[in-house]
């Protein structure tokens, strides 16, 4: 088992269907055995569940029991401090990653913590100025130079900005096993403003990022027509798509593959993946629970952290 990675993984929003997530991705048999799996989370919860977990970081973060699908600024907080606990752990050298149960920002806010989202919380405790989103599933990966930012803001393009967000994308992918990855870089504008015609932003912008990475030795290319660059992806055109903002890479992306997508963050000195889906409080506690994700997540991380331990030899 020394040999394995050690990966923790967040219980997520106690009140959600993380618990239940992590239990059934924890009982598969192909994947026990590629990490040492530390769940980080209340042991308490497990217990109300019914369940044995073996190797729980048990933060004790929750005083009083969880009523599965209610929001609960309580559970707000707790999931927060699982995250903080997981990420702390891979900084140290504890964990070589770290995997991440949903978590539910209204009830973060309720517990008077301001929160826009796992990668942004994560890139803070990091240090970390320049995270990024990369969706990853087995057709297709997307990065997105913008994520939780109002449309206005993600339309104010910098080349610079597009320029890491490709470097990143590049990176990432290398991690993931692919030797000189295809990138395609999306337009802002309809049909990446058809020469001008539809806004100057894509000429401005976005090309010279292009060129910029080109000449670097990326294997890039655009700006794309949004609407057509995800369906050529998708049928092995591109390995990597980069989207200008949020909707643009997550509407193609969970149509395409929603249970198998994965969300990990890029941009911070740690390993950290997570499912592309929420706490689904309408069906918690009820058995009903789908961990194709997670386990997509549990598997890349794995996959991910191996990479790493063989470049460091």
């Amino acid at each position: 088992m020394s040999g394995l990675p050690t990966i923790a993984l967040t219980m997520g929003d106690p009140a959600g269907v993380g618990p239940e997530i992590v239990v059934k991705a924890l009982a598969d048999e192909e994947l026990a055995p590629m990490a040492n799996w530390v769940v980080v989370g209340d042991a308490s919860v497990f217990r109300m569940m019914g369940v044995t977990v073996a190797n729980v970081r048990d933060a004790r973060a929750l005083d009083g029991d969880v009523a599965f699908g209610k929001l609960d600024a309580r559970c707000g907080a707790a999931g927060v401090e699982y995250v903080r606990i997981a990420t702390e752990m891979c900084l140290r050298g504890e964990a070589d990653a770290m995997v991440t149960a949903p978590l539910n920002k209204e009830a973060v806010t309720l517990s008077g913590r301001a929160f826009s989202g796992h990668t942004e919380y994560i890139a803070e405790l990091c240090g970390a100025t320049e995270s990024r989103m990369l969706l990853a599933s087995e057709r297709l990966s997307t990065i997105h130079v913008t994520t939780h930012v109002a449309l206005r803001a993600a339309c104010a393009l910098s080349t610079g900005r597009i320029l890491r967000t490709i470097e990143l994308g590049n990176e990432a992918m290398r991690l993931l096993g692919f030797e000189r990855p295809r990138i395609a870089v999306c337009g802002l504008n309809p049909h990446a403003g058809e020469h001008g015609l539809f806004g100057e932003e894509d000429g401005q912008f976005i090309l010279p990022a292009v060129a910029a990475a080109r000449a670097a030795g990326m294997e890039c290319s655009g700006p794309h027509a949004g609407d057509t660059v995800f369906l050529q992806a998708s049928r092995g055109a591109y390995d990597l798509v980069v989207a200008m903002y949020h909707d643009q890479g997550h509407i193609p992306m969970k149509l395409l593959d929603f249970e198998g997508t994965v969300n990990i963050s890029l941009g911070i000195p740690i390993i950290r993946t997570s499912v592309d889906h929420g706490t689904a409080f309408d069906i918690a506690g009820k058995g009903l629970a789908d961990p194709r994700s997670m386990k997509q997540a549990m598997r890349m991380a794995a996959r991910m952290a191996a990479t790493r331990r063989r470049a460091a030899k």
